[in-house]
């Protein structure tokens, strides 16, 4: 009879024998950047290949969301992999798509190998005959919070009913048979660490923000005009004199851009749009933030005679812990970088659509590095694949031979244990509270 350690050192060698091949797929896809709910190539890709380990596959959840599962001997626990299929706009990136501007700034392509050559390993060695319950392996469209205005347009045309790709995915049903949850995040990691377990981030709402001014002739009747664009540019002004009133401990950040300044420099303008996310460390701290920002911004508007409509959208919770469920991917990271190598995360302001699904089970999101340059930006790429695609891969793998051995008892404890901050049915009511 196989032992559990035995099985996790086979699953660890059957990755470790197909590393190229791993490595090929995260560099293909790499290579075709495509942002989020437009991700065809790229869910077509993954598809192909956990077809090819005979894999029951579902395609198009939430337009391009790819799932595939892998049975255990018995029922038990739903475990799912995860990764993202997008990736950023980042138009400056040597591997952009010049039509698009997007590019793999952030690592999802890393996400996608890893959790593929998790598959490879499991279903290499038959360890489905020696795991209770079930292994989802998942590529979620839609992480990145980009391009708001054509993800509302799907919105509006009920295509979608939320902008990221876990939340769309919970709310049509395909995290059902899915207790548990994890997935690698790739990072450009200081000093000798080569991995980061645990941590926490920023939840943020979304913004919409449209002045209404009144055109006419820029230069020779400009009194006859309301300059949209000087609302817009006060109201953003007023956002900025608010930041000494959030608390350094809510970590808030409010980052707006003007993604439309007017239609011709000869007229008054007259339509001026901006986005912006408020991020905070916890809902009460965005909640409160938001209410401030929106009061500056309809203060620009007063104060030249604009008009301004603020539509609020569903943004992400923040990211929260589950201790014992890291200490077991962290056990994992250890034996193969080394105890001295692995890390304890801190608060990152950025966000993820990860931490919504951390309000409704077990999940864990933590970071392996093998990554250059900085996040979001055109300097950031792979600076050692076998670190970056093939150890999470063997990782993420032997966490779910831990979690899912002896009947799933791991697994089954920890699900227990855990008290969701919403149930599944609440969680699709709490965003219209959030922004009531």
């Amino acid at each position: 009879m196989l032992g559990k350690d035995e099985l996790k050192d086979s699953v660890r060698w059957a990755i470790e024998r197909e590393a190229d091949d791993v490595i090929k797929l995260g560099e293909a896809v790499y290579q075709q950047p495509e942002l989020g709910y437009k991700e065809t190539h790229t869910a077509r890709l993954i598809a192909e290949k956990l077809s090819a380990m005979k894999l029951p596959v579902q395609t198009g959840l939430g337009i391009t969301g790819v799932k595939a599962t892998l049975t255990g001997y018995q029922k038990g626990i739903g475990l799912a992999i995860l990764s993202e299929l997008d990736a950023v706009v980042c138009p400056g990136h040597p591997a952009s798509d010049p039509a698009t501007g997007g590019a793999h700034a952030c690592g999802h392509h890393a996400q996608l190998a890893a959790m593929y050559g998790a598959a490879r390993g499991l279903v290499a060695t038959g360890a489905q005959e020696f795991l209770a319950g079930a292994v989802h392996f998942m590529a979620v469209p839609a992480e990145e919070y980009v391009e708001i205005e054509y993800r509302q347009r799907l919105r509006e045309e009920g295509k979608i009913h939320f902008l990221g790709g876990k939340q769309e995915l919970l709310a049509l049903g395909h995290f059902d048979d899915v207790d548990m949850a994890m997935m690698v995040h790739q990072a450009n990691l200081n000093g000798d660490k080569k991995a980061l377990v645990g941590g926490t981030s920023n939840g943020f709402i979304g913004k919409l923000i449209r002045y209404r001014g009144r055109e006419a002739h820029a230069g020779g009747a400009p009194h006859h005009g309301v300059n949209a664009l000087n609302a817009a540019m006060l109201g953003l002004m007023g956002v900025h004199m608010l930041r000494e009133t959030f608390q350094d401990q809510d970590h808030v950040r409010v980052h707006p851009i003007i993604t439309k300044g007017g239609d011709l420099v000869n007229v008054v303008p007259a339509d001026v749009r901006v986005e912006t996310y408020v991020r905070g460390q916890s809902i009460d701290a965005i909640a409160d933030a938001s209410v401030k920002v929106n009061r500056a911004l309809k203060a620009g508007a007063d104060a030249v005679g604009a008009s301004v409509d603020i539509l609020e959208l569903p943004g992400y919770l923040p990211r929260i812990l589950h201790e014992d469920l890291d200490q077991v991917f962290r056990d994992n990271i250890e034996a193969l970088v080394g105890q001295g190598s692995v890390g304890t995360a801190g608060h990152g302001a950025g966000s993820t659509d990860m931490g919504d699904l951390m309000h409704v089970m077990p999940a864990i999101h933590p970071a392996v590095g093998g990554c250059s340059g900085r996040a979001h930006s055109e300097d950031f790429g792979i600076s050692d694949p076998h670190l970056a695609y093939v150890v999470p891969a063997q990782a993420l793998a032997m966490t779910a031979i831990d979690l899912l051995w002896d009947q799933g008892q791991v697994a089954s404890n920890l699900c227990a244990d855990f008290k969701p901050r919403y149930s599944r049915s609440e969680y699709l009511r709490i965003w219209e509270r959030i922004l009531e």
